[in-house]
C-alpha cells in the first residue's frame, strides 16, 4: 500500500479537552486565531452555504486540487474521490490509536488507480482516500452522508477519519485526511477521480437535544402537502413522520421500482443515459395494498406526503428505525434547505426511499408510516437554496430513479 496518503498527514490523535489545552499552537483553528475568537462568539446552528465558503477560504477545508463551488451546497460540500481506491476483504473502523490506512493495511486485495476511471464491484469493498481533508475549528463538528444519486444505486459510502470510532462523524478540531468506504449492493459502479458520492455538514456548538421540526412548524411554515397541494397536519414525534405510497393515481400506475441482478455497470458521470428497463423492474400497485418485500432486494419507493424543508433549516432522514420494521428505509439522508420549498412557492416534494429488508419478508402496507426527518436550525438561512439556485435534480421528483436514467413514462402499461 501506498504510504503518501498517511505521511501526509503526521498528526496526533483527537484529544481530550486536557490534553487540548496543552497542546502548541497550530493544532486545529490555532493557526487562525483571529477567526476561532468570532467563531466562539456565535450561537449554534448548522453551518449555510456561506460559512462553508469561508470554512475553505481559511484553510480549515482544504483538498489537493481547487475546491470549486459547485461542490458547496445550501448547507453542505460535495467531497471528492482521489487517486486510488484500495479494495479490502472486510469493513474496518481505525479506532482511537490508529490511523485508517494502517488499521485496514492487512485487509488490501489490491490497489486501483482511478485516474483513467475504474469499476467498483458489487459485493467487494473499497477504501478510498478523498481529495478534501479537514483542519475543524475547535467548536465544530462534521457529520456526513451519501449523496441522494448513490443512496439510489444501493452504494454504501461511509466517511472515515483516522482516529475514528464511528462512520460518518468527525469530532471538533479535528485534524486530517478524510477517506470513503464504498460498498455498491446492487450494481458495478464506474468512478472517477473527482466522482462526488458524498457530502458533508458542519455544525457549530452543541447539537441540539431535541428535534426542531414541532419548532419549525410552529413558524407558520406548513411542512406537510397532499397529492393535490392542500397542507396537511404535520405528525410530529421525534421528527416528522411521513408515510409510504402503494397506491398511486390508479390501478396500473408503477408504484415504485426494483432492482434487476446482474445489470451492466453504471458509468456515474452519464447523466439521462440509461434506459430503466436494464436495470429496474416496475412494480405495480397490488389491490390489497401491500408490497411483500424480500430480503436481498433493493426497492424505490415515494411517500404520500410532499415535505418541505423552509430556508432557517436543514433536515436529515432517520436510515434506520427498528420500531418501524426490520427493514431500512434510506441510505442519503440530508435534505437542504429550500428542499420542496424553493421561495416558499413549491408546495413540497416526495420523499424518495431506497428500501431494503433485512433478514425476513416484510409486508408493508399502504400508508404505513415508514420514515421521519430530523430538522435542525441552521446558524443563517444560506443564499443558495435547493431548486431555486443550487444544484438540484430531485426538486420536482415522481418515480424517484437516480438522474443517470431517462425520466420513465409516467403512465403504467
Amino acid at each position: 500500500m501506498s504510504l503518501s496518503y498517511a505521511l501526509a498527514f503526521p498528526l496526533e490523535p483527537n484529544l481530550n479537552r486536557r490534553e487540548r489545552r496543552n497542546m502548541p499552537t497550530g493544532y486545529g483553528l490555532g493557526l487562525f486565531p483571529d477567526l476561532e475568537r468570532e467563531l466562539r462568539s456565535r450561537k449554534r446552528g448548522i453551518l449555510p452555504y456561506e460559512e462553508i465558503k469561508r470554512l475553505v477560504e481559511n484553510e480549515c477545508i482544504s483538498a489537493t486540487e481547487t475546491i470549486d463551488d459547485s461542490q458547496l451546497q445550501p448547507a453542505s460540500i460535495d467531497l471528492r474521490l482521489g487517486d486510488v481506491a484500495f479494495q479490502v476483504r472486510a469493513s474496518i473502523l481505525p479506532g482511537l490509536k490508529c490511523r485508517v490506512l494502517d488499521s485496514s493495511s492487512g485487509l488490501v486485495i489490491q490497489e486501483l488507480d482511478t485516474r483513467g476511471g475504474v469499476v467498483l464491484q458489487k459485493g467487494a469493498v473499497y477504501i478510498i482516500p478523498l481529495l478534501e481533508s479537514l483542519r475543524l475549528p475547535a467548536n465544530t463538528l462534521a457529520t456526513a452522508n451519501p449523496k441522494s444519486t448513490t443512496g439510489r444505486l444501493d452504494v454504501f459510502a461511509r466517511l472515515i477519519t483516522d482516529y475514528s470510532e464511528q462512520f460518518d462523524r468527525v469530532p471538533r478540531g479535528y485534524g486530517g485526511p478524510l477517506y470513503l468506504e464504498v460498498a455498491p449492493k446492487t450494481f458495478n459502479i464506474l468512478v472517477r477521480r473527482g466522482t462526488r458520492l458524498n457530502q458533508m455538514r458542519f455544525l457549530r456548538g452543541v447539537p441540539a437535544r431535541l428535534d426542531m421540526s414541532r419548532k419549525a412548524a410552529s413558524e407558520g411554515e406548513d411542512l406537510v402537502y397532499g397529492e393535490n397541494g392542500e397542507p396537511l397536519r404535520a405528525t410530529v414525534f421525534s421528527g416528522l413522520w411521513f408515510s409510504v405510497d402503494l397506491k398511486g393515481a390508479n390501478e396500473r400506475q408503477i408504484i415504485g421500482w426494483k432492482a434487476l441482478h446482474d445489470a451492466p455497470a453504471i458509468d456515474l458521470d452519464k447523466v439521462n443515459f440509461y434506459e430503466p428497463a436494464d436495470f429496474w423492474e416496475p412494480v405495480y400497485r397490488q389491490p390489497n395494498g401491500l408490497l411483500l418485500l424480500q430480503p436481498g432486494e433493493f426497492y424505490i419507493l415515494g411517500s404520500k406526503e410532499r415535505v418541505r424543508v423552509p430556508p432557517s433549516y436543514a433536515a436529515e432522514m432517520v436510515a434506520y428505525d427498528p420500531s418501524m420494521g426490520e427493514f431500512r428505509v434510506h441510505y442519503a439522508g440530508f435534505f437542504d434547505p429550500g428542499f420542496g420549498y424553493g421561495t416558499g412557492e413549491l408546495l413540497g416534494t416526495r420523499a424518495i426511499l431506497e428500501v431494503r429488508s433485512h433478514e425476513v419478508p416484510y409486508a408493508l402496507q399502504d400508508g404505513q408510516k415508514i420514515g421521519r426527518l430530523i430538522y435542525e436550525r441552521l446558524l443563517a438561512p444560506p443564499k443558495k437554496l435547493y431548486g431555486v439556485n443550487a444544484g438540484s435534480s430531485y426538486q420536482h421528483q415522481d418515480m424517484g430513479l437516480s438522474k443517470h436514467f431517462r425520466q420513465p413514462e409516467r403512465t403504467g402499461k
